[in-house]
């Protein structure tokens, strides 16, 4: 499992022209992808480094700060782009292996007391954010 987490001063997601998920910061915006094999493990493992990882002002983590969290799947973040020019999805997680995942890891945030929005699964997003520092990091579990 994969997380590219950003620390955001704003971030949102839409489907067509309805927007599907928001926050306000300061807060993290999380792109999440499974890969095959990935289960219960990984999402716990995730979900804990997004909530436990100080990187907001002051050390801060999201848990210590009550900040908000956006999380958006992206398969794409399995594209292997090693030969070729076409990307091989053959490491992402399927929709049905995959979905119950990033479920996981929504549910565990919020059972750790944060507010999370997330975008539709599945679905063509766009997505905005106002990347704070910038900051950016890669979560691997």
């Amino acid at each position: 499992m994969r997380a590219v987490i950003q620390r955001v001063t704003r971030a949102s997601v839409s489907v067509g022209s309805e927007v599907v998920g928001a926050i306000d910061g300061p807060g993290l915006m999380v792109l999440l992808g499974v890969a095959r094999g990935d289960g219960p493990q990984q999402a716990a493992v995730v979900a804990r480094k997004i909530a436990e990882l100080r990187i907001l002002d002051g050390e801060a983590s999201a848990q210590d700060a009550g900040a908000p969290v956006l999380v958006v799947s992206q398969f794409t973040l399995y594209g292997d782009t090693r030969k070729g020019r076409r990307p091989s999805w053959a490491h992402a997680a399927p929709g049905p292996e995959a979905e119950p995942l990033v479920e996981a890891v929504v549910a565990d945030l919020r059972g750790r007391g944060l507010r999370v929005e997330t975008g539709c699964f599945g679905a063509m997003m766009e997505v905005s954010l106002v990347n704070d520092g910038p900051f950016t990091v890669l979560v691997e579990a």
